[in-house]
């Protein structure tokens, strides 16, 4: 079965600067793949090249097996691309029900906004996905009362409502407490059994270690290594980490 995505040779090169230089990297179906790297390694640009923000100066990409040519934000969300910020993209003065539903209401067969229908399914989701069991919690809670991991799987619900195949998750647990991560790494491995993709950066290496099925390294704008988690301890996978920071290279 083909990939979700994939990356051949992609480069990027503003002005005189190579951010990426024949990047290969794939993504597969159920997968949750980590993205480690220093800051300037490229994650960043890679990232913004997936979601249609920036062009590839060369190289190709491709979703499901099929070739697509100049990415774009909108093509790339239609093919199925949510991003989940740190920053946690969410009107705090706004119910959760109107977050859910942001940009992508539902209406009534008259074009009328359907808010019963709206708050039913946010209700569902709470529930069922999000783990919400306190009754002082329902759709016209205003999110600016939910803690940092709770507003973050608000977001990775609100993408997987929307039939996102994939998600790509940018440092979701900065400013997050020990437990709100917990919950957070939870909301991730719900990703996969809902049986879509995954793309987690995270500064944090046990973060990722924790839940990704496979771990890309990128330093200095190319993929550095690439291992299976379950093949490698994560003792082991932090002093690649340490020497490739500091000479460029595993061996």
């Amino acid at each position: 079965m083909e990939n979700r995505l994939e990356l051949h040779n992609v480069s990027k090169v503003f002005g005189e600067v190579q951010a990426l230089e024949d990047i290969d990297f794939h993504l597969g179906r159920n997968e949750v793949v980590g993205l480690l790297g220093d800051n300037g390694a490229g994650k960043s640009t890679m990232i913004k090249i997936v979601t249609g923000y920036h062009q590839p100066t060369s190289g190709e990409i491709y979703f499901d097996g099929q070739k697509v040519e100049h990415l774009t934000v909108p093509l790339a969300r239609q093919l199925g691309v949510e991003t989940v910020y740190q920053e946690r993209a969410l009107a705090d003065l706004q119910s959760l029900w109107r977050n859910i539903f942001l940009g992508r209401e539902l209406t009534n067969q008259y074009g009328f906004l359907d808010v019963k229908k709206m708050k039913q399914e946010t209700h569902s989701l709470m529930t069922q996905s999000m783990g919400f069991t306190s009754s002082a919690v329902n759709p016209d809670s205003k999110v600016g009362t939910f803690s940092g991991g709770e507003r973050q799987g608000v977001a990775i619900v609100r993408a997987l409502y929307f039939d996102a195949d994939i998600i790509i998750l940018d440092e979701p647990t900065m400013g997050l407490s020990l437990k709100e991560t917990q919950k957070l790494l939870n909301f991730v491995r719900g990703i996969r059994d809902a049986g879509k993709s995954a793309i987690f950066i995270d500064h944090n290496i046990f973060h990722v270690y924790a839940v990704a099925d496979r771990v890309v390294v990128i330093d200095r704008g190319r993929v550095a290594g690439e291992f299976m988690t379950k093949e490698i301890s994560l003792d082991n996978l932090m002093e690649k980490m340490i020497r490739i920071a500091e000479t460029g290279s595993f061996d």
